[in-house]
């Protein structure tokens, strides 16, 4: 049972990776629209609404989506001062715990509340205020799809979690004892992997 659930878990971390990776293009992209909006807006008084709602859309997507990647990489803020003074064995099982009662009930209720939510905003066709705004729906979306990835990324930490308390796996990514810094974390090339 727990080697299928380990199987799952590796699929949902090879999803979340990959989307994890694919989020710098957004980025990119962000970085991009908003120095062409400020160019064509100092140079040629040209500037449109839609390119900010862009923006802030994409980043957005950026902040929402790469929630479950920053949960894979161990990347999320801990309290140091308690959790550098506990053992290895302790941490764990704080994060199996934090992770089902509140992680898990955390994105699961956010997930379901977001979904008419979003649906609703769909159905309506609701665009922004704004002159030249764009549509408001996948923004919304994006409520939605962040806090179900969340919650498949929780998943599959808690296997992860529950097979190293039980001693059947390695600690994948290794928790840090001191700082921020996820152990496996290496800085190459200009940007992280």
């Amino acid at each position: 049972m727990l080697s299928a659930l380990l199987g799952l878990s590796r699929l949902i971390d090879a999803v979340t990776a990959f989307i994890g990776r694919q989020l710098r293009w957004l980025i990119l992209a962000t970085v991009l629209i908003s120095a062409g909006n400020a160019i064509l807006r100092k140079a040629f008084d040209i500037s449109s609404n839609a390119w900010l709602e862009l923006q802030w859309l994409l980043f957005g997507a950026v902040f929402m989506l790469a929630a479950a990647y920053t949960l894979q990489k161990n990347a999320h803020v801990r309290i140091d001062v308690v959790s550098s003074r506990l053992s290895k064995h302790s941490r764990d099982v704080i994060d199996l715990l934090g992770h089902l009662f509140i992680l898990v009930p955390f994105a699961l209720l956010t997930a379901w509340l977001a979904w008419p939510f979003f649906l609703d905003s769909f159905r309506s066709g609701e665009v922004s205020s704004n002159a030249g705004g764009l549509p408001v729906w996948p923004a919304k979306f994006l409520i939605f799809a962040g806090m179900a990835l969340l919650l498949l990324q929780a998943l599959s930490e808690i296997i992860k979690r529950a097979a190293v308390l039980a001693g059947v796996i390695a600690d994948p990514v290794p928790q840090p004892v001191h700082g921020h810094e996820p152990s496996d974390t290496s800085i190459s090339g200009g940007h992280v992997e």
